[in-house]
């Protein structure tokens, strides 16, 4: 029952976004930019609703939400971790970091621990190329990142240490 207050809830919220931005076909990426700020992802029952107050198709909110690689249909973990794999970070050793922050997680770039608490992702580039490799921790940036950083980097996504 928490769980059902919690979802309407934050449809509410939703809901006052869409009123207050308008609810037409323009502010469609807008929408589902909050809507997954909300929800943590965008499911199917939301890309529905959202189509439902736009008065779009659901195939045009779902391929908006499957084009643009920010958006996700399967929900993340309570931290996120990225690693760049642009060329400056990929030439100074990410795919390193990438293989030894899997093993240390067990889990592969686009998954989630079983327990739901950590997300691994590649990214294409961060344009931070001055600091490669970088590492994306919650939103914080780490620069020349080396192997033996991910163990500080971990505890310090799980302390909220920013």
């Amino acid at each position: 029952m928490c769980k059902n207050k919690f979802a309407e809830e934050k449809f509410r919220e939703l809901d006052q976004f869409i009123e207050e931005k308008g609810a037409i076909e323009g502010n469609l990426i807008e929408i589902l930019h909050k809507a997954q700020d909300l929800f943590g992802y965008l499911p199917q029952e939301v890309q529905l609703y959202v189509s439902r107050k736009l008065r779009i198709s659901a195939a045009k909110v779902n391929g908006v939400v499957t084009f643009y690689s920010y958006f996700t249909e399967i929900p993340k973990g309570k931290y996120v971790i990225s690693v760049c794999m642009g060329t400056a970070c990929f030439v100074r050793g990410s795919a390193d970091i990438l293989s030894a922050l899997e093993n240390k997680l067990g889990i592969k770039s686009g998954e989630t621990t079983k327990d739901g608490k950590f997300t691994i992702d590649s990214l294409r580039c961060v344009g931070a190329c001055g600091l490669a490799p970088v590492v994306i921790a919650d939103g914080k940036v780490h620069g020349r990142v080396e192997v033996d950083d991910l163990d500080n980097i971990l505890v310090e996504m799980e302390s909220g240490i920013r």
